[in-house]
């Protein structure tokens, strides 16, 4: 089977209640059968959030290919065209082998020495001059456990500074928030195993057949199966999941919480609502029954543009199936009011008591395989362990585990979130910035800004990655880090299922792995704990892990009960304990001693105060937390008469920086596009292949076009494609020259979906 082109393998169908059958997925290089591989080393894949258990194929010292692992509980042996062919290939490529270092206005080769001499004395000199405020850290959902808890630390203790960020604020901080704002705490309610067990699914702005290949894959073997769920899709383009649904809902961009409060309002007007788990396990019901009140299906549609009598179906099939599970993903994430139409998801579960039980709860999706772990280690600027940093008792549990002073670390006001990093990067506050495995100066909104803040003098760039990309071209210090299979560590995928992934081959050159520049910079800074020992004593990373187990004692995300040696061999192992799911006994972490976080004010993002929420008394309560719709930020105009959004393919990830440098995925999606509806194409005169200038009021791209997905007055484009590849060198294919820079009030997260274009046919 051509996996490029059967994107999702061959079907295992199985009915409900059934464990899903293995299907071993393989892919080696041309040429090698299974019995010329000299070892399989354990591993997961790292080229979406799902997490796939997989073994490495080595031979003669190089990566040669990858196996699914039939025996892990997150695929049972499948694999996705990116991890097929995205996975290793990329290791045979153009690989940052030398560290470089900018002189004369040129990077040019170096040596380690010299170069991390420089990034310590830049950095040294800016803390004397200007304290820990100076610097901020800018990291991935690539890295691994180890690495990301090691910069905390470093972060946190060492330097001292709350400017610690990655780009999983671009996709994953509204899952982090609305979990935070219903249940008090961040993981995951339900497990991937729910599919096996539901009666209906929902999926909330989540384009899983392209975003999760392998989670589809398992959808589509339940709906294949002899007593498939109702599958309903709420997305503004028909994609491959809203052709397999049952109901699809396409509301405009900016408008799903006035979708979300009609789906309620129907919830509550019928009746199906379990009133005693509401009265025990929840607060803030009657103000949630008044805010959703006037959100009639008539009302909604008119300002989504949906069907009133497809609303009231969705509603049905939600308010009388046996078990429900819903997904969510950036269609809601990365739109308005984002934190708001995702914690009504949380309320739509809640109203049922859908939480705990097989085939019930609630999957508020990841979009990068480590992004969980920035979240539990602090690599994201929260305190490590879900703690609050508003508690004083839990910053003075981390003093003690670190042995410094609490003041040390940074807790006067919550955490800078990566879009105020970049804004004070600009203003001129941060002077040194760390990019660690990611690249910015293509994936982050309004790209022109970006590049102006990357070029300025005032501004010391420290870039960490593996190839260089169009971020290391703007950077004054370019450090070569290993890969996946080049060096040893954990992950946590979205279902919070741990993966060990062993060293499987050594890094090229001179590459080092991320855990150690981290650990060379840690010395060479000379950080100690208040006793003047070493702040980090651990050279490895299983001592990493060790440590992180310590940190994560007694926490939510307890990894306590997991080992290096636990890990090994056999399936990935969810936290805490093994657990599948959380909350099965209906207990929420919403206690004032225990909350991650004291919570906000949906409409503004204002933080509620510990006084004001210990007034509450939540005592193990989730939260139904409600707000009524405002318009977006943007709009169409006649100016600007389309709303462009953005999302992926199922053939690359995030910026290409490795699905690109691998042939077969290349070729099946070398190029950007833009989608329209046939209504719209026809509209301004274009057809399929046609080449269109797309235009906000911030840039532009210049791109073919494609027909037929698209709601009217919609367009797509893949914000996968910038400039390194491009021959050209021509700012004319990122989808983000046209995105704007702002964000949801509670998350923080970026609203790319949402901007005014106008589009033009290229003659």
């Amino acid at each position: 089977m051509d996996r490029i082109t059967e994107i999702w393998g061959a079907r295992t169908p199985h009915a409900r209640d059934t464990p899903w059958p293995e299907r071993v997925d393989l892919q080696l290089a041309d040429g090698l059968a299974e019995s010329d591989v000299d070892s399989w080393v354990q591993s997961a894949c790292v080229l979406c959030s799902n997490g796939c258990g997989c073994d490495i194929a080595v031979k003669d010292g190089r990566v040669v290919g990858v196996r699914g692992r039939a025996a892990d509980v997150v695929n049972r042996g499948r694999l996705g065209p990116k991890g097929l062919f995205g996975s290793w290939q990329a290791h045979r490529t153009d690989r940052l082998t030398t560290p470089l270092i900018r002189r004369g206005g040129r990077l040019v080769e170096t040596d380690w020495d010299t170069a991390m001499a420089e990034v310590v004395r830049r950095s040294q000199e800016l803390l004397r001059e200007s304290g820990p405020l100076s610097h901020g850290f800018y990291t991935s959902g690539q890295l691994f456990l180890e690495e990301y808890y090691t910069l905390g630390v470093i972060g946190k203790a060492g330097v001292g500074t709350p400017h610690m960020d990655g780009n999983t604020r671009l996709c994953t901080a509204t899952a982090a928030a609305a979990l935070k704002e219903t249940f008090g705490s961040d993981g995951q309610p339900a497990c991937y195993a729910d599919v096996e067990a539901c009666d209906a699914l929902f999926l909330f702005g989540h384009n899983m057949a392209e975003t999760q290949t392998v989670l589809w894959s398992r959808v589509l073997d339940r709906l294949e199966g002899p007593d498939r769920p109702l599958l309903v899709a709420v997305d503004p383009r028909r994609t491959k999941v809203a052709e397999a649904a049952d109901v699809h809902l396409a509301p405009l961009p900016g408008t799903n919480l006035a979708f979300m409060n009609g789906l309620l309002r129907e919830l509550v007007e019928h009746g199906w609502v379990d009133r005693d788990y509401v009265s025990a396990h929840t607060i803030g019901f009657d103000d949630l029954v008044a805010t959703v009140e006037p959100y009639t299906p008539e009302h909604v549609a008119e300002i989504c543009r949906v069907s009133p009598a497809d609303l009231r179906r969705a509603a049905e099939i939600f308010g009388t199936s046996r078990r429900v599970l819903s997904t969510v993903l950036q269609g809601f994430y990365q739109s308005h009011q984002a934190t708001a139409a995702a914690c009504q998801v949380n309320n739509l579960h809640l109203l049922r008591g859908l939480i705990g039980e097989p085939g019930c709860g609630v999957l508020q999706m990841n979009g990068q395989p480590t992004a969980q772990n920035t979240r539990e280690c602090g690599a994201d600027g929260d305190l490590p362990g879900f703690r609050n940093w508003d508690n004083p008792a839990h910053v003075e549990e981390l003093a003690n585990l670190w042995n410094v002073d609490p003041l040390t670390i940074p807790h006067w006001a919550p955490p800078t979130h990566a879009m105020q990093i970049w804004r004070y990067a600009e203003q001129g506050s941060i002077r040194f910035l760390w990019i660690s495995a990611t690249n910015p100066a293509v994936s982050l909104p309004e790209l022109s800004r970006i590049r102006s803040i990357l070029s300025s003098d005032d501004l010391f760039v420290v870039a960490q990655d593996a190839f260089r990309t169009e971020t290391t071209e703007l950077a004054d210090v370019v450090l070569p880090a290993a890969m996946w299979g080049e060096k040893q560590g954990t992950f946590t995928n979205a279902s919070r299922v741990v993966h060990l992934s062993e060293q499987a081959v050594l890094p090229p050159g001179q590459a080092r792995s991320d855990l150690d520049i981290f650990l060379d910079y840690a010395h060479r800074m000379g950080f100690r704990d208040r006793d003047g020992n070493p702040l980090i004593t651990w050279k490895d990373p299983e001592g990493a892990f060790d440590a992180w187990r310590e940190c994560s004692r007694g926490r939510p995300c307890d990894y306590t009960s997991l080992s290096y040696a636990e890990l090994r061999g056999g399936s990935g192992i969810p936290w805490p304990h093994g657990q599948e799911r959380l909350y099965t006994d209906n207990v929420f972490p919403t206690a004032a001693e225990e909350c991650e976080d004291y919570g906000h004010d949906l409409l503004t993002g204002a933080g509620v105060t510990p006084e004001q929420y210990r007034a509450a008394r939540p005592d193990g309560r989730a939260f139904l937390k409600a707000l009524e719709h405002t318009p977006p930020p943007e709009s169409p105009s006649a100016e600007y008469p389309f709303l462009c959004t953005t999302g992926r393919t199922a053939y690359h990830f995030h910026t290409r920086t490795k699905t690109g440098r691998s042939k077969p995925l290349r070729d099946a999606a070398p190029e950007p596009w833009v989608e329209l509806s046939a209504a719209d194409a026809a509209g301004l005169g274009v057809e399929e292949g046609d080449v269109v200038r797309v235009e906000s009021a911030r840039g532009g791209v210049e791109v073919p076009v494609r027909t037929g997905r698209c709601r009217d007055g919609v367009v797509f484009l893949p914000f996968h494609y910038g400039y390194w590849d491009s021959g050209s060198g021509e700012h004319d294919r990122a989808a983000n020259e046209l995105t704007l820079t702002e964000w949801d009030p509670v998350s923080k997260q970026p609203l790319f979906k949402i901007s005014a274009v106008r589009i033009t046919r290229k003659d």
